[in-house]
C-alpha cells in the first residue's frame, strides 16, 4: 500500500510538471508582444514601473533576513505591507553576496534574480498545498522536504531539497501549489515572483530557456524516482538514497561518505516506499555487510563502491 501511495504521489507530481510547460510557453507568448515597449529600459526597471513600485534597481543589490517565527508561511520583503515591518525589529538588511550554484548554471542564472531573503525555522512551512501560486524559493541554506497529502490523511514525501536548489515550480501548471514545502532544519531562502520572471523573460536573452530547463529537470527527477520505487528492493532503495545524498553534499563541497541525515527515516521511508520498520532493518542490514556505519542519523560509508553494488 505504501509503494501504490508513492507512486500514486509521483504520478501527480509528474502531472503537475507537465502543465507547467504548457502554462509558461502561453504565458511567454503573450508577453513577448509587448516586449518592443521596454527595449530602451533595463529588465529590472521596466518591471519596477510596470508594477507601480517605487523600488528602483538598487533594490536588487540587497538581500533582507526576517526572522519571523509568528508567520507560518514565508512571504517575501516585497510582498508585506510596510507596516508589517516595524514588527520585526530583528529585520536585517545586508549586502548581497552570490551563493555557489552546484545544481548549474539555469538555476544559477535564476538565482541571481532572487531580492527576497529571510529565515524559516525547522518545522515551518514554505508554502502549503492548494495555496496560490507567487513565488519562486530558492534555498540559499538549510534544507527542506515536499510533501502531498493522501486520502487516508497520511502524508507522502515527495522529494528533499538542499542549498542551491529551487521550490515552487510545481505550481506554475495550475496556479496552485500541488505540494507543501516544509523546512527540515533551520534554514534561508531567496524568493522571486513569478510575475516578476516572467516580465523578465520578454526581455532577457535566454531567460524563457533557462526555466523551462529547470521544469524539464523537475521531470526527469521525478521519473527516476518512480523507477528507483517499481524496479529495486528495499536495500537497493536506501543505497541508491545513501548514493544520491553522498553525490550532492559532495557537489556542494562537503565530504561524500560521512554526513548527517537531516530528515527521519519514517520521511525516508515515505519517500521510498517502505516502513520505519523496513529501513531500520535495511540499515542494519548494510552495516552488517560492512558498506557502512549508523549512529543515529550520522553515516559514514565505508565503501563507496560496494554500495552501488547493492
Amino acid at each position: 500500500m505504501r509503494l501504490q501511495d508513492a507512486l500514486l504521489g509521483d504520478m501527480k507530481f509528474r502531472n503537475t510538471m507537465a502543465a507547467c510547460c504548457v502554462r509558461w510557453r502561453t504565458e511567454q507568448s503573450a508577453l513577448h508582444t509587448y516586449s518592443d515597449l521596454y527595449k530602451s529600459e533595463s529588465p529590472a526597471s521596466a518591471c519596477v514601473q510596470r508594477r507601480g513600485l517605487a523600488v528602483k534597481e538598487s533594490r536588487m543589490s540587497m538581500n533582507v533576513a526576517l526572522d519571523q517565527p509568528r508567520r507560518t508561511a514565508a512571504v517575501p520583503i516585497s510582498a508585506m505591507p510596510r507596516t508589517l515591518w516595524h514588527e520585526y525589529p530583528d529585520l536585517l538588511v545586508r549586502p548581497y553576496t552570490p551563493i555557489a550554484c552546484p545544481t548549474g548554471p539555469d538555476t544559477a542564472r535564476v538565482f541571481n534574480l532572487m531580492v527576497g531573503r529571510r529565515k524559516i525555522r525547522q518545522g515551518e512551512s514554505l508554502h502549503r498545498e492548494g495555496e496560490p501560486f507567487q513565488f519562486l524559493y530558492a534555498v540559499q541554506s538549510g534544507s527542506f522536504k515536499s510533501t502531498l497529502a493522501l486520502a487516508d490523511g497520511c502524508e507522502q514525501v515527495g522529494n528533499f531539497y538542499m542549498t542551491g536548489e529551487l521550490l515552487g515550480l510545481d505550481g506554475v501548471g495550475e496556479g496552485q501549489h500541488a505540494s507543501s514545502a516544509t523546512a527540515l532544519e533551520d534554514s534561508e531562502v531567496s524568493t522571486l515572483s513569478y510575475t516578476h520572471l516572467s516580465e523578465l523573460s520578454a526581455t532577457v536573452e535566454g531567460l524563457q530557456g533557462s526555466v523551462m530547463r529547470l521544469i524539464s529537470r523537475e521531470i526527469v527527477r521525478s521519473n527516476g524516482h518512480v523507477l528507483l520505487l517499481g524496479g529495486r528492493n528495499s536495500a537497493q532503495r536506501l543505497a541508491a538514497f545513501l548514493l544520491n545524498q553522498s553525490q550532492r553534499l559532495s557537489a556542494r563541497g562537503y565530504s561524500p561518505v560521512e554526513f548527517h541525515l537531516k530528515m527521519t527515516r519514517g520521511e525516508i521511508g515515505s519517500f521510498l516506499g517502505m516502513t520505519l520498520e523496513t529501513v531500520s532493518r535495511t540499515f542494519t542490514e548494510l552495516r552488517q555487510q560492512h558498506l557502512l556505519s549508523v549512529e543515529r542519523r550520522h553515516v559514514v560509508i565505508r565503501d563507496l563502491e560496494g554500495l552501488a553494488r547493492v
